[in-house]
């Protein structure tokens, strides 16, 4: 049992690294943390591990007295809707964009929102305490947990998504989806037909083994072929657990998060809906957003990676928009965590409202080329205390400025350093890339490059 937490939950390879085992101790320290008055909600993704690690997820939650309603395959977003109408906790079982091998555990605090550190930290405790000692005697009799079928809970998320266009339509819009053969595959496409587009739906037939497997978010190409075959305004892919989408535009350029926040950003200022004029983004987002929000003075709240950094900060301020370049974009007044479609329906609404084009609104920001290089390294933690390394980082960022700049950071679970760089030109952030990279290699140490590396 040495999983820990990520920025997302926890992952792993499903029945090797995330075994049964594991899963059904982190149910038993769910359910110890987070109460057990109160059934949790638990949904999950299309993977063929999902119904395996389903079961042992319910059997400890059931084991220390929680009772369990079942959601089955339902995105993120709507587990964590379901859970904010229950004021209940909740887990959905997904690893998000990663490969059908792979798996994980998101847990939510009663209410919908996304555990906070402070409790992942105690649950932790409580799966080693578990690894280390026989969890004692449970209850038994009627304080034995059981699960039940949620009745109707895709249609529960479908008429919160379609309302929150309060009553704006998408009529005759034609759009193409990409349900990534994940979590999205029933919902998107009624979502968007309940707003009264033409869709044309791709890659939403799951088989357990294809989630994200050479299409979705993480893999446009077919969605971009689909757009302009089908002369469509726009296409919409989404994520294996749907809380990410990244669009097409009708000239089949792809538009990540960053340029969907701009075009949302730009549209809630103009309907006077961008609370504290400000919006806020991760160190990783593109300087080209930047740059544009400063153009419409509108304020960039810069936080750390991480959706709950963004909502965290989005709470405190009292904001109505932030996001990740992922495409992992929350809007506040409807939602507490990322949600695909509702982003995709309010950026459609946004193309439908002014009658301009999606190339044209998401042409507002300029996009700087950006270079990501995760680099395996001997010893992450030697950066803290090598100022030869920073000087040269320092310098490095200084030759950039203002036209580009250099993000390293190291990983806060795996031997990998990450190295972000922007500049004018790709050539440019191509050079002072492999500079940063080298330095980094040379101040931690190069790592055997078996590393399985995974954020």
């Amino acid at each position: 049992m040495t999983l820990r937490f990520g920025t997302d939950g926890i992952r792993g390879v499903a029945n090797r690294e995330l075994t049964p085992e594991l899963v059904t101790a982190l149910g038993r320290a769910a359910a110890r943390v987070l109460g057990v008055s109160v059934p949790f909600v638990v949904g999950r993704d299309t993977r063929r591990s999902g119904p395996l690690l389903q079961a042992a997820l319910v059997a400890g939650l059931c084991a220390e007295g929680a009772s369990v309603d079942l959601a089955g395959v339902l995105p993120t977003p709507g587990v964590a809707l379901l859970a904010k109408a229950r004021n209940a906790p909740a887990a959905v079982i997904s690893a998000s964009h990663n490969a059908f091998e792979d798996n994980g555990v998101k847990l939510f605090a009663p209410g919908g929102r996304k555990v906070t550190e402070e409790l992942e930290r105690h649950v932790e405790g409580e799966l080693r305490a578990l690894a280390t000692s026989v969890p004692g005697a449970g209850p038994t009799g009627a304080a034995v947990g059981v699960d039940r079928p949620l009745k109707d809970p895709l249609d529960e998320y479908v008429q919160h998504v379609v309302g929150a266009l309060e009553g704006r339509r998408l009529d005759g819009m034609k759009v193409v989806l990409d349900c990534g053969n994940g979590a999205a595959f029933r919902s998107a496409p009624r979502i968007f037909r309940e707003l009264g587009a033409d869709v044309e739906v791709i890659n939403a037939q799951p088989d357990g083994t294809n989630i994200n497997l050479r299409c979705g978010s993480t893999d446009p190409t077919g969605l971009q072929q689909a757009v302009l075959a089908s002369g469509a305004r726009a296409g919409l892919a989404f994520d294996g657990d749907g809380d990410r989408v990244v669009a097409v535009d009708e000239r089949g350029a792809v538009m990540d998060g960053d340029q969907l926040m701009a075009v949302c950003a730009l549209d809630l200022k103009e309907r006077e809906q961008l609370r504290g004029n400000a919006i806020v983004a991760t160190v990783m987002s593109n300087l080209g957003l930047r740059r544009c929000l400063a153009a419409h003075q509108i304020e960039f709240v810069e936080v750390p990676v991480g959706d709950r950094q963004v909502l965290d900060e989005l709470e405190r301020r009292d904001l109505a928009l932030g996001g990740e370049q992922s495409g992992h974009i929350i809007f506040t007044d409807v939602a507490m965590t990322g949600d695909g479609a509702l982003t995709g329906a309010f950026v459609l609404d946004v193309v439908n409202g002014t009658g301009h084009s999606l190339s044209l609104l998401g042409g507002v920001m300029q996009r700087f080329p950006q270079i990501l290089h995760n680099v395996a390294v001997g010893d992450r933690s030697a950066l803290d205390t090598d100022p030869v390394f920073w000087d040269e980082a320092r310098a490095i960022d200084q030759e950039l400025a203002p036209d580009g700049r250099v993000l390293v950071r190291p990983s806060g679970t795996e031997p990998v350093v990450r190295v972000m760089v922007e500049a004018p030109s790709i050539e440019r952030a191509e050079l002072v890339a492999d500079r940063l990279v080298a330095a980094v290699e040379r101040a931690c140490g190069a790592a055997a490059p078996a590393l399985r590396i995974e954020e």
